[in-house]
């Protein structure tokens, strides 16, 4: 009988925001569960090094540079990934950015840049995906969310908790819409980790309060 531990076992997992934090976390640990992974993000020198040490203990990975921002890229990931493995069995939406100051500070560049990658980039994710997933008959896809995405995270906080609201809600209209087709919608939303995430705010005072 395959146990819950072992039924990821020879899966294709696409993961996006790959070169750290719970992106780069998960990708290995869904290797050495048996899956074969696909690394994706901007940085590739540090995708590379992953990819390198996953194959060094056994696993099996590949990497491809992708800023989740723009749409084409995604479409090159999934089409990257059926070259390479032949399906895509499962998408984890990671890739986020946290750029966090009152509003009043008016970063509207940075609320663009937070929309873009925190939204955008999981719907883009998903347009990727959700064809190749229907004409399977299977699938999985994991929208990694944050606990600011059920309670608001303010004064500094709101652009991001709004994103992360519309990723809850995304997700949530998906479920309803794949219903039987064997398409499947996990949100998972933490709390605070300790990644790269929190390095994310210009506004310096914000910073300060983060990283304390």
């Amino acid at each position: 009988m395959t146990s819950i531990q072992d039924n990821i076992q020879g899966k294709v997992a696409i993961v996006t925001g790959a070169s750290s934090g719970l992106g780069e976390s998960t990708a290995r640990h869904l290797a050495a569960r048996g899956a074969k992974v696909v690394l994706a993000a901007r940085r590739t020198d540090r995708l590379d090094r992953v990819v390198a040490e996953i194959r060094e203990a056994g696993g099996d990975a590949i990497a491809v540079a992708t800023d989740v921002a723009k749409r084409a890229d995604l479409e090159k990931l999934a089409a990257a990934t059926v070259e390479a493995f032949g399906r895509i069995d499962v998408l984890v939406n990671n890739a986020g950015v946290m750029p966090l100051s009152p509003l009043e500070k008016l970063k509207v560049d940075e609320w663009d840049r937070t929309i873009d990658v925190n939204i955008k980039g999981v719907l883009y994710g998903i347009a990727a995906v959700l064809p190749r997933m229907q004409a399977q008959g299977s699938g999985h896809i994991v929208n990694v969310a944050s606990i600011a995405g059920l309670k608001v995270f303010t004064p500094i906080g709101t652009v991001y908790s709004a994103t992360k609201h519309a990723v809850r809600a995304i997700s949530e209209g998906l479920r309803v819409e794949v219903g039987n087709s064997g398409v499947r919608v996990t949100i998972v939303s933490p709390g605070a980790v300790d990644s790269e995430l929190k390095f994310g705010s210009s506004d310096a005072e914000s910073a300060a309060g983060v990283k304390a």
